[in-house]
């Protein structure tokens, strides 16, 4: 029998560049490309692995094909003091949504609070990217968006009717890790499905299940005609509802049945909605004494009584190990991956991953 092939390890600074090469090669122009190329790159580095690299195959189809606009006229509408709302003109979300937080933090230097909603977008990779972004100016940040597809049941339900739509939170420390939750409101997010399914891995038998039947699907090459399930039953799908309802409704963009499933329609228009909100600490209290207070707290916790043969796990802990050592040591990269993007480099006639 022979040894299972090890993921390769790519330096970060190949994979950004690989990115942005590809980006350019599917019409995006230099600036666009390499601002895309550094959130997806981001996405991989805090251990966001489906959303990173992993989706780029999947973006340079769509542009093109057209479903995606690679040189978009994005324009932000002011509505009020501390709102606003991100028009993407159908281009790449990371684009949209990065416009859309550096909005909100604008309006909030002014205000204390901003929200900035998002129409005409598309998917942009991982909700703690854009979560994190205000932690720059010593900001909370909070999003979310109606997930690219629908893969789970509302409460009792047999049809996919909601996405995985994610939320995350960032909160700034001082001399501690930022506190960065990202969650998706399905028990797994439909990235790890796929990659499950690249890589011919087995799914656990809570994530899954037959639609018709209610048992559970671990065969990964089976999940397209599955049910994602929500995580903490009903209490997971009320929350993907209400989410949807605040990035894709309350902009103009897609929920629901109207929804576009960008996996299986890879020419269509997905109208994706998304929000950023932005949170000024320093106008409840000192900047510095709120991230001194957040980093007693998380010391506390961090250091409280574990469960045996367990250790205490902290949002953003994790992640910020993740990111140290990814820059330091390289993306490991799992074969199926690398042969994909060998494929692709090949076809747009730029340099693999591994000769750069």
């Amino acid at each position: 029998m022979n040894a299972p092939v090890k993921a390769q390890r790519i330096p970060a600074a190949a994979v950004r560049g690989f990115c942005a090469d590809a980006m350019r090669k599917a019409g995006v122009p230099d600036a666009d490309a390499a601002r895309i190329a550094e959130l997806m790159l981001e996405a991989d580095l805090i251990g966001a692995d489906a959303h990173g690299v992993f989706r780029l195959p999947q973006y340079v189809q769509r542009l093109k094909l057209g479903s995606t606009n690679p040189r978009p006229d994005i324009k932000v509408e002011r509505s009020a003091p501390a709102t606003a709302l991100v028009h993407g003109d159908n281009g790449m979300g990371h684009l949209v949504v990065s416009r859309a937080a550096e909005t909100a933090v604008e309006l909030a230097r002014e205000c204390g609070v901003a929200w900035v909603g998002c129409v005409m977008s598309g998917h942009a990779g991982a909700a703690g990217v854009y979560a994190a972004l205000p932690l720059k100016s010593d900001m909370i940040g909070m999003y979310s968006a109606v997930a690219n597809a629908n893969h789970m049941p509302l409460a009792g339900g047999a049809e996919p009717l909601l996405g995985t739509n994610p939320f995350a939170i960032a909160i700034p420390a001082g001399e501690e890790p930022p506190v960065v939750l990202d969650i998706a409101t399905s028990i797994v997010s439909y990235g790890t499905i796929k990659n499950h399914r690249l890589q011919n891995m087995p799914l656990h038998d809570d994530w899954m299940i037959d639609p018709k039947t209610g048992e559970a699907i671990t065969d990964p090459h089976k999940s397209a005609h599955a049910l994602l399930l929500p995580m903490a039953g009903y209490k997971g799908a009320g929350l993907a509802l209400m989410l949807g309802l605040l990035a894709g409704t309350l902009n103009g963009a897609l929920f629901g049945r109207d929804c576009v499933d960008f996996n299986a329609e890879p020419d269509r228009v997905t109208n994706t909605g998304q929000f950023v909100l932005a949170l000024d600490p320093s106008r409840f209290q000192k900047l510095e004494q709120f991230k001194a207070e957040v980093d007693r707290h998380v010391r506390s916790l961090r250091n409280s009584k574990a469960l045996p043969g367990e250790s205490v796990r902290l949002p953003g802990d994790a992640r910020a190990k993740r990111r140290n050592d990814r820059m330091a040591n390289g993306l490991a990269l799992p074969p199926e991956l690398m042969k994909q993007l060998d494929a692709l480099a090949a076809e747009l006639a730029i340099a693999p991953l591994a000769g750069r």
